[in-house]
């Protein structure tokens, strides 16, 4: 790991305007020598992360909350990324701050290709019909996402050719057959929770690749679900950056997950007073450590344990919509975690 400590205010400026100058000349050159950028935009304890791929192919991951707030962070991220379009949008599962912006993105950006997990029928109490009426209207040719699926994604001369791969979906992990019984056992340590019949424990959750880099994004995963992940057979590999499942809530975040993935950077979007947990926070600073630890709003209520206020895009409990940017090289081995309204610069070595 190559490290940036926390600079002057003075030297600051310049580690941003040429952090910006780099990323304003990848965006420029995105044919021939663009990266993977990666937004984690702030939807205040909903979640939306948007990819753009060398070739410039985009992926929205989870579209926040209903209204027009969100949706338009998500397109002033687009444009910043350059990209006009969202060429695949895909929701992990059907709560309304993962799929109740995707109809007013739709108005900003076209959204070419939807992917979800199967619809339960009959819908369970805590999801809106009304939404996912909405997310069908968005195409015509939706599609279901299982455990083991790719979605495929295309090549750029010069770069390792992306990859995204489902791991879970549908309550069932990669390997699994339909019926698996929720929880498993193993002589691990872990202790099963109450089973989670909401559609949590169904959201998709996929392995992002681009040569040695590697993300996880496992939407509101919960507990029972995570340990499957691991036991009798970890599923998973060691990851460079982990996007903390279900805004970092302790009903969340097994640590035997978090131990398998061992992450070098942690995000966690989560809002002001929603997410970032004590438990969970605990084990991603022990783990992860403080240096890795990135936050998109500071927890604000009483108790609560934040990482290092450098590395927490919104400050305040009404924030500005700061996001969170992840660059990797065009080889995929570097990359670089920026939280610019902190003027907070790191760079890594891909694993």
């Amino acid at each position: 790991m190559r490290t940036l400590r926390h600079p002057s205010p003075a030297t600051a400026v310049l580690i941003v305007l040429a952090f910006g100058a780099a990323a304003a000349t990848l965006a420029a050159r995105a044919d021939e020598r663009r990266g993977l950028d990666i937004y984690f935009i702030d939807t205040e304890g909903g979640a939306a992360t948007l990819i753009v791929t060398p070739a410039s192919e985009s992926i929205l991951i989870d579209s926040g909350n209903p209204g027009d707030r969100d949706a338009g962070r998500i397109a002033a991220a687009a444009k910043d990324a350059g990209i006009t379009a969202i060429d695949h949008y895909i929701t992990t599962h059907w709560h309304s701050d993962h799929v109740g912006g995707a109809p007013f993105v739709a108005k900003l950006l076209p959204i070419r290709q939807t992917y979800g997990h199967a619809i339960p029928d009959p819908l369970p109490e805590d999801v809106n019909a009304g939404q996912i009426e909405a997310w069908k209207a968005l195409s015509s040719t939706p599609r279901f996402l299982e455990a083991g699926d790719d979605i495929k994604l295309k090549g750029s001369h010069g770069s390792p050719t992306p990859r995204l791969h489902v791991v879970a979906a549908n309550g069932l992990v990669e390997g699994e057959k339909p019926g698996a019984p929720p929880v498993t056992t193993c002589d691990d340590g872990n202790k099963a929770r109450p089973e989670d019949t909401t559609d949590n424990a169904r959201s998709v959750a996929m392995l992002l690749s681009f040569g040695t880099f590697d993300l996880f994004a496992g939407g509101d995963l919960t507990w029972n679900i995570e340990h499957k992940l691991t036991c009798p057979k970890v599923r998973v590999p060691r990851v460079d950056a982990y996007i903390v499942d279900h805004h970092g809530l302790d009903l969340s975040n097994n640590p035997a997950l978090i131990a398998a993935l061992a992450p070098e950077v942690a995000i966690v979007n989560n809002g002001p007073r929603k997410g970032a947990e004590p438990a969970t926070m605990a084990t991603l600073l022990k783990q992860v450590g403080d240096v890795g630890v990135f936050q998109l709003h500071r927890n604000v209520r009483e108790g609560a344990q934040n990482g290092d206020p450098a590395r927490i895009a919104n400050e305040d409990e009404h924030g500005t919509g700061s996001y969170i940017r992840l660059l990797v090289d065009p080889s995929g081995a570097h990359f670089t975690v920026a939280v610019p309204s902190r003027n907070t610069v790191r760079d890594y070595d891909s694993r």
